[in-house]
């Protein structure tokens, strides 16, 4: 009867696989250069220069470049304030303030909007982490990186305006309300194709100047 109690025995190491391996005469006269070895055959190779800004390379489809907060069909922006953002930031680059829609002064679907929004870009790792958190597709990263130069500072912090994607053909500014008969939930799921008539009249009863009202392009049908 087998004691189960007792230790299997251990197989005795191999020396070979952990001892170094012993070098010949002319591995021992090359052994004090050898760590040159990349840089001198490198040192063979045609120089190849990217001639930026004069030629552009195309970047790949994945590439992680400038943020921007991104709106919804009819123009209100994605953003709601909730600083999720913020928080999985791991080099504290982002800082976002929120604000509190009201039925004069609607600028995203819900209850709250970001009033302020920058990033230090001073401080960005564009790890993507941000665009990861956010709960509505607000924020993502663009295959730009032009921006991310500046002569000063002060001019890579970006606010809000800087971020904010343009007003596309048939968008109507904010602030204003959202398409009647709907929910935040609706622009959640996209279902939201455009701006309505009404949307449109409103903007036009209070900001007849406002240029969004000569390409604004109402829809038929809103979200149910």
């Amino acid at each position: 009867m087998s004691d189960q109690n007792s230790k299997p025995e251990r197989r005795p190491i191999d020396p070979a696989l952990y001892s170094p391996s012993k070098k010949g005469p002319i591995g021992k006269f090359f052994a004090p250069v050898a760590g040159f070895g990349v840089t001198i055959s490198s040192m063979f190779r045609p120089v190849v220069t990217e001639e930026y800004p004069f030629k552009r390379t195309p970047t790949q489809p994945r590439f992680h470049g400038r943020h921007q907060l991104n709106r919804y069909a009819d123009g209100l922006e994605r953003c709601i304030g909730c600083e999720l953002c913020a928080w999985a930031c791991p080099a504290d680059a982002i800082y976002v303030e929120a604000g509190t829609n009201t039925p004069d002064g609607q600028y995203s679907p819900g209850e709250r909007y970001g009033i302020v929004y920058q990033i230090n870009y001073l401080r960005c790792i564009l790890c993507g982490l941000c665009i990861q958190a956010c709960p509505t597709r607000a924020l993502t990263m663009t295959n730009g990186f032009d921006d991310l130069v500046g002569e000063s500072r002060e001019s890579l912090i970006f606010d809000k305006q800087d971020l904010l994607a343009p007003m596309l053909d048939g968008m109507l500014a904010p602030p204003h309300p959202m398409v009647e008969g709907t929910d935040d939930d609706d622009y959640y799921r996209n279902e939201i194709t455009g701006p309505t008539q009404a949307q449109i009249d409103w903007v036009a009863q209070r900001r007849p100047d406002d240029p969004t009202l000569k390409t604004a392009r109402p829809v038929e049908e809103a979200a149910k």
